[in-house]
């Protein structure tokens, strides 16, 4: 393959410091153009020092100061507002969208207008605005590859079969970890159990949402836009080991499942290197070792975020927007000890209930449907 020209945006989280280390494996493979980072500007600086990126970005105007005086050999950008431009650079070939929130909809929107490799590891792209976002890329050259685990696996036993062909695609899920506490003892979950999953380490909004299996939900958003499924055809099941990343049953009666230990770095690698692979310095299963593949049906009466999720993208609109907004401030509201764990779906249920909108799906009309919905959920009183 080409030796690719990256810009990263989130490259101080999990997600960009682990995409950092594969390019470290494959310097023959990739050039950095651009690294963005929201505050954490110590780690950027010391990122720019090494990989000596055209292009650095600190969205909190707060640091720029600090972080410009460490940095001479880049252009330095600040403000969030910049990003879309970063992503959109001519000189970038392919940009990993690592941001975290409603913040990476508009970067990812602005690289498909470019033609770009697209590696997707923003969820609420596709949640906020799948409908926009498939559209452009029907329109340009662009590529969408993306970077969450499931996503991954299920593009990976999609490789050279039909969609024709797909009857069901098994979205797994940890389970995090609640799954064996009842309803009741749920309601006493602290934040710092919330924080503890069994199986991954991720930043502390994905974290949470793993917990109450909102995750899994806006995955479902996503696998129903990138790969034309309606939602009834997309199943997620509880499989604790975390092994079997998703599967594909099709209309045979087969099924294909890409499997593997709980690593970041082979998504990530994969969307970066698609349609080919490139060797990658990581764990192996060891299928000599008996291994112990359990599954379970999802309780959506524990876990009525799923449920949430998936009747947003059937009701359609804007109701997948409102439900990853008042999500975001529910679980930024548990984490700063405002409300109570149970809180977080009740926050998401009663948002989809008050917050309607009819005008036509763009871009500003997302914004201003994105903050209401902030305003109303900060308000609920818990």
């Amino acid at each position: 393959m080409n030796k690719q020209k990256l810009a990263i945006l989130g490259s101080t989280g999990s997600i960009g410091t682990q995409a950092l280390e594969i390019v470290r494996q494959h310097p023959d493979k990739f050039e950095i153009v651009a690294l963005t980072a929201n505050s954490n500007w110590e780690l950027l600086a010391e990122q720019v020092k090494e990989f000596r990126p055209k292009y650095t970005l600190i969205s909190d105007e707060d640091h720029y100061q600090d972080f410009k005086k460490t940095v001479s050999d880049a252009e330095v950008l600040t403000g969030a507002e910049n990003l879309p431009a970063i992503a959109s650079l001519e000189e970038v070939d392919t940009v990993l969208n690592s941001l975290v929130g409603f913040a990476g909809f508009e970067s990812t929107l602005e690289a498909i207008r470019s033609g770009k490799k697209v590696a997707l590891a923003n969820k609420e792209s596709l949640v906020v605005g799948g409908e926009l976002i498939i559209a452009e890329l029907k329109k340009s050259d662009a590529e969408l590859i993306p970077v969450d685990s499931e996503h991954s696996a299920m593009l990976q036993c999609l490789v050279g079969e039909s969609m024709d062909d797909i009857e069901k695609i098994i979205i797994t899920a940890s389970g995090g970890p609640f799954r064996e506490l009842s309803k009741e003892q749920m309601q006493k979950v602290t934040v710092e159990q919330a924080l503890d999953h069994p199986n991954w380490s991720m930043g502390a909004k994905i974290t949470i949402d793993s917990s109450t299996m909102m995750n899994k939900g806006l995955e479902i958003i996503e696998a129903h836009w990138l790969f034309d499924i309606p939602v009834d055809k997309i199943e997620p099941v509880i499989h604790p080991q975390s092994i079997i990343h998703s599967m594909i049953t099709f209309t045979d009666g087969s099924s294909k499942a890409q499997l593997g230990l709980p690593d970041m770095k082979v998504p990530i690698i994969y969307a970066l290197s698609y349609p080919e692979r490139l060797p990658l310095d990581t764990p192996r299963m060891n299928w000599k070792e008996v291994q112990n593949l359990t599954f379970e049906p999802v309780d959506f009466d524990k876990f009525p975020c799923v449920k949430l999720a998936m009747d947003s993208i059937t009701k359609g609109g804007y109701a997948p927007a409102v439900l990853n907004a008042a999500n975001e401030v529910a679980v930024e509201r548990f984490l700063n000890k405002e409300i109570g764990y149970i809180h977080i779906p009740e926050i998401v249920k009663e948002s989809l209930a008050n917050i309607e909108l009819n005008d036509s799906l763009n871009t500003e009309t997302l914004k201003e449907i994105d903050k209401e919905t902030r305003k109303f959920a900060h308000s609920i009183i818990k």
